[in-house]
């Protein structure tokens, strides 16, 4: 039994790659399904069915755990297929859950009433479907009060880092940036709300200046897993670690390599 991570394209990498070094002796099958990538400007209803069919291909592959490294996936889909598609023997986990606890500092199973926290002006950067959802702000605002989240739609980022233009992807976030400063001047914090904007984690850094504490959510996720794992070792068990894709494998193989650095070999899904 290995760990399905599951993403529209190569952003869960970064999830994949602080996973492994948190957690190198567990084996992972990681799906892109980046024939349809990008999922952020597609309706609810198809993230729903692209995802319930991407995430059905893990359980066929051997996983019992499956990791949404996918904001937009978990934000637009993961509630409905948990009350009502995921089998009982199964477990679909999400994104968001390490990114709220780490923010808020409480743990998921604190149900105690809503409380004040650290932070009180949130910049949510993540592609449109996701800030449409409000998902992020429904979670927080379970645990917080008084935080102020200004969600800025990251349109044609995904796409420029998928198609490997950092040059693009580095302009389009300096000017997200400024869209999101002219709503709100001063962010004391800010989300980076897809799994692949941590390759541009320092063209944002640079943008909102060095006093803004930008939340990225591979490690964040990575320490989850290993706790949930700790806890539910039944979860995984022995075998090795493969790559899934539907769209070209060459060409994904390819940006695989460039963005990890490694060798990564996509098959056919």
């Amino acid at each position: 039994m290995a760990v399905g991570i599951f993403d529209s394209g190569l952003g869960g990498l970064t999830v994949l790659d602080a996973v492994q070094q948190r957690l190198p002796d567990v084996p992972f099958v990681y799906y892109a399904d980046s024939a349809n990538a990008p999922y952020g400007v597609r309706t609810a209803d198809d993230i729903y069915n692209l995802t319930t069919a991407a995430t059905q291909a893990l359980f066929d592959a051997g996983c019992d755990l499956v990791i949404l490294a996918c904001n937009t996936a978990s934000a637009a889909a993961l509630r409905r297929m948990q009350e009502s598609w995921v089998p009982k023997d199964k477990r679909v986990l999400g994104v968001f859950v390490p990114l709220i606890e780490a923010m808020t500092e409480r743990s998921w199973g604190d149900n105690s009433p809503p409380r004040e926290v650290g932070v009180k002006h949130v910049a949510l950067f993540a592609t449109p479907a996701t800030v449409s959802s409000r998902a992020f702000q429904r979670e927080l605002a379970f645990r917080a009060i008084g935080v102020d989240v200004e969600g800025q739609a990251c349109g044609g980022v995904v796409d420029a880092i998928e198609e490997g233009d950092m040059i693009l992807a580095e302009a389009l976030v300096r000017s997200h940036v400024d869209a999101l400063k002219r709503k709100m001047p001063e962010p004391d914090a800010a989300v980076l709300g897809c799994t692949h904007y941590p390759m541009m984690q320092d063209a944002f850094q640079a943008a909102l200046g060095a006093d803004v504490k930008v939340f990225s959510q591979a490690d964040l996720v990575a320490d989850s897993l290993a706790d949930y794992l700790q806890r539910r070792p039944e979860m995984v068990g022995g075998g090795t670690s493969k790559f899934l894709t539907s769209g070209d494998p060459k060409r994904v193989s390819d940006r695989a390599t460039q963005f990890l650095r490694r060798q990564i070999t996509f098959e056919a899904a």
